[in-house]
């Protein structure tokens, strides 16, 4: 794992917390609580070669 992919979901977690904080001072609450869905998601769509990699691993060392 690199320090960018850590870097890169900091940063996504930084602007959805600032739209949240904009949208929530618009009175806009329900696309905040989608922005936070979808930041969540954009976050899983970058973890998902990392799980793939840990997975493959578990497997190299169990023999599976």
């Amino acid at each position: 794992m690199d320090i960018s992919l850590l870097l890169k979901i900091a940063g996504v977690g930084l602007l959805v917390v600032i739209f949240n904080q904009v949208l929530e001072e618009f009175d806009k609450k329900k696309y905040s609580v989608y922005v936070t869905v979808a930041g969540i998601i954009i976050i899983l769509l970058m973890l998902i070669y990392e799980i793939a990699a840990l997975y493959e691993a578990v497997q190299t060392i169990f023999g599976i």
